[in-house]
């Protein structure tokens, strides 16, 4: 389904028409953005993960630390690299403590706030700046029907969609019990996506040379000891 066609399932279902002045096309625009936003940032969906690249260099701010990533979600970086060289993400706090305690360290890490990507400038490593997150999706042309939504190969969120805009139907018609129930139907679409989703993720596996889950650490030696064979680890 593309814009046109939710368009089309919303007034068929709805039972209206954009010719009785009950609804035009500039409300209809205005609603499947609406409703395409909201389901958008429901979930982390996987197809709004992106990536985004750039040479590392100085930052913005007052200590050369600030970066923006433009078009990219608030605090939904999860990995970014330099060179090559992967980050260690810090809550906020602890980055400020560090910056203040420690100005010279050179610890490869970073935290984010307020929209912004901070990035220790002290960290030594030079390169391309790889960073992994979710992207907000573009807004729609208002004159164009053929645009895909996020979920142009999970067809179940665009149904949520429909759903959505169906509430906004019936808020219109005052039937506000009935624009209620559309909501939690579009609301349990998505869950159900989002469950499947993470069903099919249960295949991810942790690498060996990372330590397994019955690995631990030796406070006393200092190392690492494998539990396969540990008689109480059931």
């Amino acid at each position: 389904m593309v814009k046109g066609d939710i368009i089309t399932e919303v007034l068929v279902r709805g039972g209206k028409n954009t010719t009785s002045g009950w609804v035009t096309d500039t409300m209809l625009n205005n609603w499947v953005s609406m409703a395409h936003r909201w389901a958008a940032g429901y979930k982390p969906w996987p197809f709004s993960e992106g990536r985004i690249s750039t040479t590392f260099a100085t930052g913005t701010g007052p200590n050369s630390d600030e970066y923006n990533f433009e078009g990219y979600k608030a605090d939904s970086f999860r990995i970014i690299t330099i060179g090559g060289k992967r980050l260690k993400k810090l809550n906020f706090d602890d980055y400020l403590i560090m910056r203040e305690t420690e100005p010279d360290a050179n610890d490869r890490v970073y935290s984010d706030f307020g929209g912004l990507v901070y990035i220790n400038p002290q960290i030594g490593i030079t390169g391309t700046t790889v960073a992994y997150g979710q992207y907000i999706p573009a807004t729609f042309d208002a004159t164009d029907l053929t645009e895909n939504t996020i979920f142009t190969t999970n067809d179940e969120g665009n149904q949520a969609i429909v759903e959505e805009m169906l509430s906004y139907v019936y808020k219109r018609d005052g039937k506000k019990q009935e624009a209620v129930n559309q909501h939690l139907l579009a609301k349990n679409i998505l869950d159900e996506l989002w469950k499947r989703i993470q069903d099919e993720q249960h295949a991810y596996q942790t690498h060996e040379n990372r330590g397994g889950m019955w690995e631990r650490i030796d406070v006393v030696e200092g190392n690492y000891e494998d539990d396969d064979f540990n008689e109480d680890q059931w």
